[in-house]
């Protein structure tokens, strides 16, 4: 799922597209959530790919860890991942309504 997917597109008064913002549900720790240790070369949509099947599910990871901007790992920093993703794309689409 691409995250801008339910961002509706809009044309303002100079004929330039707008988007609207993009709101982010809250993440809380589960359970069922994973934690890895990064090695060198962790790369987070590569953790997506792996746990989610989907590259493009990195902001999950990124929320939930309280990452912003450029994400660089170092090797032997503690990443959760989160369990039950289905939920959380649920929040996301109701929130971007």
């Amino acid at each position: 799922m691409n995250r801008y997917e339910e961002n509706k597109i809009k044309i303002d008064k100079d004929g330039k597209r707008v988007y609207k913002t993009t709101y982010y549900p809250q993440i809380p720790i589960g359970n069922a959530d994973t934690f890895i240790t990064t090695k060198f070369g962790t790369r987070i949509d590569n953790l997506a790919n792996q746990y989610y099947g989907d590259s493009s599910l990195w902001w999950i990871i990124a929320n939930a860890n309280g990452f912003k901007g450029k994400v660089v790992f170092k090797p032997g920093d503690i990443i959760r991942i989160p369990s039950d993703i289905q939920d959380i794309l649920e929040k996301f689409k109701e929130l971007n309504r």
